[in-house]
This record gives C-alpha cells, structure tokens and sequence, in this order.
C-alpha cells in the first residue's frame, strides 16, 4: 500500500468539478462521486474517487470521516475588500430608512468614510483585523481569496493596505491573491482635482505598486460618477505596463461602457454587471473575460436589479461567484450564503452555483491549475459541510454548515474548531498569478 497523509473517506457526495471550468450547459456539470474519498500527500492531491478503492490503495496518517456529509473544492472568493478600519452598521440603518447608497456616499459616507478610517488605522491595526476576517472566511470555508486595498487612496495608505494583506495572509491557511485598487474613488482632497489624482495613480502608485510587488492585480470602479471610461483606461493601461493583471468594477449600477473597456483591455474579470448591456456581454464573451457575479450586494443594497446570469451563461461566459465582502455595500465573508442568493436571484441551479464559487473563480484570477477542483496533483483543498448533498447547501441557509476545512493539505477547521496555522507556510500570492 502506498503512504499518504491524509485520508478523506465515505463523503455522501464529493463534487470534484474536475476538468477545468465550465461555460453554458456544462456549468452545472460538477463531477458527482457517491461513496467519494481523496487521498493526500503534503499539500496535494494524490487521488480521488471511490472511497474502497482508495482504503485498499492508501495507508494513511490520518483519515476524516466523511459519512453522511459532502465534500467540495474549498470556495474560491473572487472578490473581496478585506482591509478596512471601521464598520458602518449606521449606514446600513440609514439604507433601511429609505437613504441610497449614491446618497450616503454623496453626503460623505460610503468608501469616503472608510478612507478616512483606514488613514487614522495603523498597519499593526490592520494586519490584525485583516487576519481575523481571513479566520472568517476559512469558517465558512473559503480557501483562496482575492484582497483588494482600495480605502487607502494614497500612496502611503494604499501601499500600507497592501503591506497589511501580505502581512495577514502569511502563514494564514487561505491562499491571498492581492488587488491593488486605488482607483476606487477620488479621495476628498482631489474631489475638483481628478486629473491630478489619475496622474497620482499611472506616475507613482502604480508603480511604486509593482516596484515592492504588493499585488497580483490592479482594478478600478468605472462608473458614471466615479472612474469614468477614458480615465480607468489610462489606470488600467499603466497597471498592465507594470505588469500586473486586470479586473474590473463594470457596470454595477448603470450601462457606463466598462464591460466593453474590460474586454477591449483583456482584463481577466468583470465584476458586478448589474448594468451590463448585450453589447457589453457580447464583447466580454468575444475577449475571453470572466464575469464575477456579487449578487450579495444587490441583496445587502436592497435592489431590485441583480446581474442577468442567465444571459451571460447562454452567452457562453465564464460565470463565477464574489462574496463582495466590504464594510458598507455586503458584510459578509459566507460564500454558502451567497449560494443561496445566487439561486433565489440570479437563478443558478445548486450546482451552477458551486461551479461558479470554485473551479470558475479560480480561472477569473488564474489560479484554475492550482485550486478550484478535487484533481490529483492540485493543492488540497477541500471541505466537508453537514449536509447530505450539493443541494442542500443553498437550501439551509443562515447557518454554518462546515465541519471540517482542509487548506494545502492542512486540517485548518475540525469538527467546526479552528485549529493553529502553520506559521511557516506562505499563503500569499507573488506578483506573478
């Protein structure tokens, strides 16, 4: 018998979404395995497949028994604003009152109050309130997370934002991929002065960005009022010029152009598409971009507009799913719930939904190769959820599910208890994806 690590066994249901990601018939397509077991050697995966031939391959370490229960890829969160210094439960109260969140943000509040929490915040702050949201997001069984700064919007406090992602992400089970997002509003000091914040951006943060190698990506919120088109073009153009990747805000509250800059520019996702014309997923599929879905924020927002997934899947996109996890537009870090959102709202069956959370957010950052699915040879992530099939997972919502995370082969959460890291292990991206 061949040694192994670890030994998952007896899962009701293991869903492998082996084969890459999907687009239009086949997203629902997860690779069911009944009596299902995966096998661990170091951080990887040695096999997968039926659990009695894995018993009689495999000597292991140590085995979890998954009887009764399904075992998924960990979640792959495809976009998150992690690092910030301040709630805002009184906006949220404000929203409730009949306030906007164009409103709030236009008396000051929004990501302009967040600003001026995070510049008054240490980075010693923010490593640590960043690492317990990671903690969050490992309960509910996330495994890779894309961070994004972005309520900095200077060149001290956006690099100290990403300073803190790195810092929180090592030695921390969840893989961190960091976003640098200083084009996420104009800073008050620059509100009659936009041209010079752009300048600001393509002449000395991005490239102080790319020169410590803080992030993996660059974004920008293009939207009328915000980053208009022409000026998130010349951000976007000088982040690749640096050489970091590309996503996109598109289109998240009216039909402003950036689906179709995101596909002009090649970028490796669009996010939001609330807006989103025909022609902008006409172009997004033509370029190859990913479409991340928050729908958590239209529910957090209390709106009635949620993105069309079911025309960006018939349009043969790559549909992946976002918590949009941020103090002020969708405070969660449960990827569970927003299966559930996505369902009800967007009207992803279970499975479109599971496929959108793993295997197809992991190619919106190019990470498919690497996590996303239960594949020999990949790093070994996985979780086992109370829950006898992919099903109920949306079904019975606004609880925690999870019972056991396993992270680059790590049990990391076991029997719901969050277990010590390896402080030696980094977990957070270089700038090459």
């Amino acid at each position: 018998m061949e040694p192994c690590d670890l030994l998952v066994i007896h899962a009701s249901e293991l869903c492998t979404l082996a084969g890459g990601p999907r687009t239009g018939a086949a997203l629902g397509r997860i690779g069911i395995v009944a009596d299902g077991g995966v096998a661990i050697a170091g951080d990887r995966i040695a096999a997968v497949g039926p659990s009695p031939g894995l018993l009689a391959r495999y000597r292991p370490r140590r085995v979890l028994d998954a009887a009764n229960c399904l075992v998924t890829p960990g979640f792959v969160d495809a976009h998150t604003h992690p690092v910030f210094a301040a709630t805002r439960e009184a906006e949220f109260e404000m929203r409730v009152q009949g306030r906007t969140y164009q409103e709030i943000a236009a008396a000051g509040g929004g990501i302009r109050s967040s600003v001026r929490a995070v510049r008054a915040a240490s980075e010693d702050d923010l490593v640590a309130s960043t690492r317990r949201r990671l903690d969050l997001f490992l309960a509910h069984g996330t495994t890779t997370v894309e961070a994004k700064s972005g309520y900095g919007l200077s060149l001290a406090d956006e690099t100290k934002s990403l300073r803190a992602i790195q810092k929180a992400a090592a030695g921390h089970p969840v893989r961190v991929v960091p976003t640098f997002l200083g084009a996420h509003e104009f800073p008050d000091e620059y509100r009659d002065r936009r041209e010079d914040y752009v300048r600001l951006l393509c002449d000395e943060m991005i490239p102080a960005v790319a020169r410590d190698r803080l992030a993996v990506y660059a974004d920008v919120f293009c939207e009328k009022g915000v980053f208009e088109v022409p000026e998130s073009r010349r951000v976007l153009e000088a982040a690749r010029d640096h050489g970091l990747r590309l996503r996109l805000h598109a289109d998240e509250f009216v039909d402003s152009g950036a689906a179709a800059l995101a596909a002009e520019l090649r970028a490796d996702s669009a996010d939001h598409l609330m807006a989103v014309s025909d022609r902008g997923i006409d172009a997004l599929g033509s370029a190859g971009t990913a479409a991340v879905l928050l729908p958590g924020t239209s529910f957090f927002l209390a709106l009635s507009r949620f993105a069309p997934a079911r025309r960006l899947v018939d349009a043969g996109l790559t549909v992946a799913l976002g918590t949009d996890f941020n103090p002020g537009s969708n405070m969660t870090c449960s990827m569970p719930m927003i299966l559930t959102i996505a369902c009800l709202y967007l009207k992803l069956t279970p499975a479109e939904a599971l496929t959108a959370a793993t295997i197809n957010a992991a190619r919106s950052l190019r990470l498919e190769s690497e996590v996303g699915s239960l594949e020999a040879g990949k790093r070994a992530d996985l979780v086992i959820f109370d829950a006898p099939n992919h099903r109920f997972l949306p079904y019975h919502y606004g609880v925690n599910l999870v019972r056991a995370v396993v992270a680059a082969g790590r049990v990391v959460v076991d029997d719901r208890v969050r277990t010590a890291s390896n402080p030696g292990s980094p977990s957070s991206e270089s700038r090459e994806p």
